[in-house]
């Protein structure tokens, strides 16, 4: 009885923080764009003040990660992102074509429900908090239950900035009882506008499957192919620096080394020099074992966690300076029967040998096309002509090149926008491939003037259609007669 009555109460507790959400937004839909782009400036001010206090608590609540690269990821959806939106039209009049007479007015969704993730906690509830509001609309946290603390503390000090410029607070809130069901309310009711959608694919099926309009991010599983003409000593650096950061934790960190025969042992051996270890065949059985969990999915227990720990998980003992544990894997073994091919979330790759660049292509595709589909791939060469067959040719919403995946991804060392909520396109299942901005949050209504006069018929044109469908008639007359006759 305790359990439903908990998840009653946050059923309840899901419909009053929308119906608060909702009046919020009321007020918020009568500011200017000025006023809108005060309140996100001070939240961006705020998540920075506070990046380093809310990562610590994200690393001590979840277990996951780093201090000093949620840091950073805390920086990117504040500072960063504030930077790349300041400019953004988002309020009211957005737009307007003097020669089309055509004007664009943005209309927001009204409250945004922000699913967010035990991996990067805080700069996913800053990085949605803010683009909701430069969009216009109010936003309500559901946070994972393992960071509970740390979101509803991110949420606490945005609250407090909006109420210190006067702004209603209930622009942003946190579920305090996050479960299942309360969940799934925050995503069915109809006074819901847009979910954005950040974690495992069940809940990102779930939020597609709620009957309100979704965009969510689909799993990564990343390849990383160091092509012939790459600089192979800045290529590995790039995946390790990437793979490494906050211990893989992010969707769009390198999970595969595909890399030619030619280069291969090269590759190998600029790896080792920068701190992997190759696991040789027991070891790699001991850990994949370690990285399939109790029902056959990922353990979760590897997540976030640096090689050393995950090493001794397996019964390893390891160098302490290891960063990455590399196993090589044979061209076959891609599914689920091989846990280095899948999405590991921790500093864990699989290393793969081809004989060429066709061949990693189509490696590369299967790796993909087991899961990750939509998401992102990296390459590193200095063959431009390779990097348009791989556009080409690839289910991925973004390929980055020559620079690390997580950080070119999220928009950290790219012209992409900053964002945590990478879209995976229609072959992902995701709505968009966009990495998801404020021009994402609002519908657009157009107003749009008549520039040409409607065309009528000339009096020309009417006599000769009249006289033509006269004719028509005569000739329909004359068969009918001949055709009576005969039979007489």
């Amino acid at each position: 009885m305790e359990l439903l009555d908990k998840d009653l109460s946050s059923i309840q507790e899901v419909r009053n923080l929308i119906r608060r959400a909702s009046a919020a937004q009321k007020v918020l839909a009568d500011y200017s764009q000025a006023q809108v782009d005060a309140l996100v400036e001070a939240m961006a001010r705020t998540g920075e003040a506070n990046a380093t206090r809310l990562a610590e608590m994200a690393v001590e609540e979840t277990g996951f990660g780093k201090v000093q690269d949620k840091i950073t990821k805390n920086l990117i959806a504040s500072k960063h992102l504030a930077e790349s939106i300041r400019s953004m039209r988002t309020i009211g009049f957005i737009s307007e074509d003097p020669v089309k007479k055509m004007q664009e007015v943005a209309v927001p969704y009204g409250v945004v429900a922000g699913l967010v993730p035990s991996t990067n906690p805080t700069s996913t509830a800053i990085y949605k908090s803010i683009i909701s509001i430069k969009a216009g609309n109010a936003v309500i946290i559901s946070p994972h239950p393992s960071a509970l603390k740390c979101i509803s503390e991110t949420v606490r000090v945005l609250r407090e900035t909006l109420q210190s410029l006067g702004a209603p607070a209930d622009l942003i809130n946190v579920m305090s009882q996050p479960t299942l069901e309360g969940t799934s309310e925050l995503m069915k009711n109809s006074g819901t506008g847009i979910i954005l959608a950040t974690g495992g694919s069940a809940m990102v099926k779930a939020a597609y499957s709620s009957g309100n309009p979704a965009l969510g991010v689909g799993p990564g599983n990343v390849p990383a192919f160091i092509e012939r003409t790459a600089d192979i000593k800045k290529a590995v650096s790039y995946v390790l620096m990437s793979k490494t950061f906050d211990n893989g934790t992010v969707c769009a960190s390198e999970q595969h080394v595909v890399t030619e025969h030619v280069i291969a042992d090269q590759v190998k051996a600029e790896m080792i020099a920068q701190g992997c270890y190759f696991l040789n065949e027991v070891e790699t059985a001991k850990i994949e074992r370690v990285i399939m969990g109790p029902k056959g999915g990922l353990n979760a227990k590897i997540v976030g966690k640096p090689a050393v720990e995950i090493a001794r998980m397996g019964g390893l003992e390891i160098p302490a300076d290891t960063r990455v544990l590399v196993a090589e894997q044979g061209r076959e073994c891609v599914g689920k029967q091989y846990p280095f091919s899948w999405e590991k979330l921790s500093p864990l790759l699989g290393f793969y040998r081809t004989t060429d660049a066709h061949e990693a292509c189509e490696l590369c595709l299967e790796l993909l096309n087991y899961e990750g589909a939509g998401h992102s791939l990296a390459i590193h060469t200095q063959n431009d002509d390779l990097v348009r067959e791989f556009a080409l040719k690839k289910p991925v919403s973004r390929l980055v090149v020559n620079t690390p995946s997580t950080h070119g991804a999220v928009g950290a060392t790219t012209g992409l926008p900053p964002a945590f909520t990478l879209g995976c396109g229609s072959v992902g299942g995701s709505a968009t491939s966009d990495n998801v901005t404020p021009l994402h949050l609002f519908n657009k209504r157009y107003v749009a003037y008549g520039i040409r006069e409607p065309q009528a018929p000339s009096l020309a044109q009417a006599a000769a259609n009249q006289s033509s469908a006269t004719e028509m008639d005569i000739e329909a007359i004359t068969r009918m007669v001949i055709e009576r006759l005969k039979a007489l």
